[in-house]
């Protein structure tokens, strides 16, 4: 993957959490422990007191950075949405084309994700697998419309308009951008799960990137004037 700079802190918002874990030690000891134990054993298996026990330290450590788990899962999600809005800023940065830059933002939201060494201690891997199976836990609650208030779902909801930028650039008159766009994201998360857990629900051809290739084909044809 192509190196990014290496100064990159994100911004996330800071309702999600009590104590910014990018802070501290401890702090980045918690994301890189909880994205290691959820990608092992889902989200509903895991704990605060399994966390606890596996990076050393006490549940009351890890309540000063999170109220609870819920808020964890959003902040590891909110930075994954960060983390891709910035590499396809990056990608983009010199492009001028919007077919291109269109064409390069599909291609990084369906494609498999590469460790990022930027990042010590975030796995970008593991967490793309976590963002595939246990993204939806974060908006799919009673609380999703007070959480959105509160901002938690911005990092997601901008990337998604980003992109729509550039399909109104493409086609103005296209009448569902961002649906199109969170349909891509979401239905190419459904189909790297299904590849890897329910393959008769997919389609896998030999020596292509499938997914990839299939919503490349499905974007530009939806987009024709």
């Amino acid at each position: 993957m192509q190196a990014l700079p290496s100064h990159i802190q994100f911004n996330l918002n800071d309702r999600i959490y009590l104590k910014n874990p990018d802070s501290t030690d401890l702090g980045r000891k918690i994301i890189s422990g909880s994205i290691d134990m959820i990608d092992d054993i889902g989200f509903e298996n895991f704990t605060f007191k399994k966390l606890a026990i596996q990076i050393q330290s006490t549940e009351a450590s890890i309540y000063r950075y999170f109220e609870n788990k819920h808020r964890l899962l959003l902040y590891l999600i909110a930075w994954y949405w960060n983390w891709i809005e910035f590499r396809l800023s990056y990608l983009n940065a010199n492009i001028d084309d919007p077919n291109e830059q269109l064409r390069r933002a599909i291609q990084l939201l369906t494609q498999e994700s590469e460790e990022d060494h930027n990042f010590q201690y975030v796995n970008e891997v593991k967490l793309h697998r976590i963002v595939i199976s246990e993204s939806s836990k974060t908006y799919l609650t009673k609380e999703v419309d007070q959480e959105n208030k509160e901002g938690v779902f911005k990092s997601y909801k901008q990337l998604v308009q980003n992109i729509t930028e550039i399909i109104k650039e493409i086609n103005p008159d296209f009448s569902y951008p961002h649906m199109l766009v969170s349909t891509v994201i979401e239905g190419a998360h459904h189909q790297r799960f299904f590849a890897q857990h329910l393959p008769k629900l997919t389609d896998q051809v030999r020596g292509e990137d499938s997914i990839s290739t299939f919503y490349q084909d499905l974007v530009f044809k939806a987009l024709k004037k």
